[in-house]
């Protein structure tokens, strides 16, 4: 497989992740490398996500390393073997690779929740906010980005049409918030309402009334894929977004979700609060 000039986040996450099994069985790069048939630069450049491998040594590494973990070597085989491009890649060259890694990662999750203080999740944006929010960036977007942006954006809304879970916690901030003036921000919260109704949907508010709490005025998305290990934590920052995968930190942010939830009104006192909320514009 030729190398990779820039690999996706996916890619380096396989790569990581079998480095990971073989630094706990405490072999070598080259003793890998040697058991495996391969020159002994293959492993490093397999574990930078730089070089590809096939399904069939992804599992001969992970019994060379011992590993027990059946359904997680199943994932990581599954991973390897990934060569349909996805539909993210068509933006490619036309958008930062953080954007598509986002957009790869939510395909891929078997659960997503999102925690926002300030926006309204990016799943649950409405066209015309999403422009709102865009027209704010700071330097200001050329056209032709802007318009890529949110053709990406609203693409990566189609995850909500398959079985997978998704659950959004708002702080009443972020609902009040008027990008687009008051006619498009009753829009986007119609819109909330209309989204809760699907089965796969929750959407529960953080109120005003509830006070302080931890994590304030952070924004992150708790992606979680079928081994618990293989999860990853999306960050919002001014600088772009931020993937976490350490076992300490998708802990950390485990805890803070559920605290989160704690503080959150119920799903029909949500619904009820973000009503009245369109009813006031």
């Amino acid at each position: 497989m030729p190398p990779r000039s820039s690999p996706t986040a996916r890619q380096q996450r396989l790569g990581a992740e079998l480095r990971k099994l073989r630094e706990q069985s405490g072999m070598s790069a080259q003793q890998a490398a040697a058991l495996l048939g391969v020159d002994r630069t293959r492993i490093p450049n397999v574990e930078s996500g730089r070089f590809g491998i096939s399904p069939e040594r992804v599992r001969t590494l992970a019994f060379n390393y011992g590993c027990p973990d059946t359904a997680l070597v199943d994932l990581l085989a599954g991973m390897a073997q990934e060569r349909d491009r996805g539909w993210w890649e068509e933006h490619r060259g036309l958008l930062p690779p953080a954007l598509l890694d986002i957009a790869e990662l939510e395909y891929h999750a078997s659960e997503l929740a999102t925690a926002v203080t300030t926006h309204v999740p990016g799943l649950l944006q409405t066209e015309e906010q999403a422009r709102a929010v865009f027209d704010t960036a700071v330097p200001p977007l050329p056209g032709p980005d802007l318009e890529a942006r949110l053709a990406l954006r609203l693409r990566r809304q189609e995850v909500l049409d398959r079985p997978v879970p998704y659950e959004a916690v708002i702080h009443e901030a972020a609902l009040r918030m008027q990008f687009g003036g008051p006619k498009v921000a009753r829009a986007q919260l119609e819109h909330i309402l209309e989204q809760s109704e699907r089965a796969t949907v929750t959407v529960r508010v953080i109120p005003f009334a509830a006070g302080g709490f931890p994590g304030a005025g952070q924004s992150f998305t708790y992606v979680s894929a079928p081994v618990p290990h293989l999860d990853t934590v999306q960050l919002d920052s001014s600088h772009g977004s931020i993937l976490l995968d350490a076992d300490m930190k998708l802990r950390r942010y485990r805890g803070l979700l559920d605290r989160l939830r704690g503080l959150a009104l119920s799903t029909a006192d949500s619904r009820a609060f973000v009503h009245s909320l369109a009813q006031d514009l």
